[in-house]
């Protein structure tokens, strides 16, 4: 097989390059030589859904999946935000948070990118995954989730939240979004004390985040979802043996259910938001997915305000 060769020589140097992207951002990030953008562009909502002016039943961030490179959602996250929104106009919905980018820079803005976009769009796809991987990696783990804890919990101030209020905070992941979710539970507990709740759609995360002051984990996925499945093979802290893991820790806790969305798959026109393809009783994959989703945010319900 001679493709295999040359199929080194060529994506080796691009992936190369790709790692050492993804780690000089989180190094600027530690060096405070950058800092977080914190304001949307101009028009832009912090939050969508409930009235500002009243206290909506929970918050909802949701943490797309590597395809996000702008503040705006991707097809397919938008897809999902909008039917949520409409299905539950009590929730304010928070979709422009970065989860690949400690600076909470998009990266189709930066000076470069838009002409990679045009003409080799799938290194911004590799550019993400690498950021997976940065943020998984125990080096700079604590920092990464540091950072997109941060930029989740200022996100959520200036969407209206006011900590200590005891009013939910649902982190809803799609894919490699997974991993920012698991890392930003302590620094939202520590700057918002809000109740959390993970929900995971087709999560890839390597499970060493500590989920102590999650109040649970729901985790939707399918057993056509390859992708999932290969997560749980090369991240040993998802594996039974390694009984420490902050992922193995939770489920002996009681704290992770696991929710089958079969047939659905990862990608593609049968994934879980896919309009197109049909279930069994009618509904698309795109309803179930809301479907369930809003079942257990409904299920979670408010703690009582800390007085301050």
């Amino acid at each position: 097989m001679t493709w295999f060769p040359l199929l080194a020589l060529v994506l080796g140097p691009v992936l190369l390059a790709e790692a050492l992207l993804a780690r000089y951002e989180m190094m600027l990030y530690i060096a405070g030589w950058r800092a977080p953008t914190t304001r949307l562009p101009p028009g832009m909502p912090y939050a969508r859904g409930a009235d500002p002016d009243r206290p909506p039943t929970a918050y909802l961030v949701y943490l797309d999946g590597i395809g996000k490179r702008r503040f705006t959602d991707t097809r397919d996250g938008g897809r999902l935000v909008q039917a949520l929104i409409a299905a539950a106009p009590d929730l304010r919905v928070l979709g422009q948070v970065q989860p690949y980018s400690p600076l909470a820079a998009p990266l189709a803005t930066r000076p470069g990118w838009a002409w990679i976009r045009r003409r080799a769009g799938i290194l911004l796809f590799l550019h993400n995954v690498m950021q997976i991987f940065v943020a998984a990696d125990r080096r700079y783990r604590p920092l990464y989730n540091r950072a997109v804890g941060g930029q989740i919990a200022g996100q959520l101030r200036r969407a209206g939240y006011r900590p200590h209020s005891g009013v939910p905070v649902v982190l809803l992941s799609y894919s490699g979004g997974a991993q920012v979710a698991t890392g930003a539970v302590e620094e939202l507990h520590d700057q918002l004390a809000a109740p959390l709740l993970l929900i995971t759609l087709g999560g890839f995360h390597n499970g060493a985040n500590d989920l102590t002051h999650a109040r649970h984990l729901h985790q939707l996925t399918s057993a056509h979802d390859r992708i999932e499945r290969v997560c749980t093979w090369i991240f040993p802290q998802r594996w039974r043996l390694l009984r420490s893991s902050g992922w193995n820790r939770a489920r002996r806790a009681g704290k992770v259910t696991v929710h089958r969305l079969d047939p659905a798959t990862h990608l593609g026109r049968r994934s879980y938001i896919s309009r197109e393809s049909h279930r069994p009783d009618g509904r698309s994959h795109l309803d179930h997915t809301t479907d369930t989703v809003l079942a257990l945010v409904r299920a979670v319900g408010p703690d009582r305000p800390v007085a301050r």
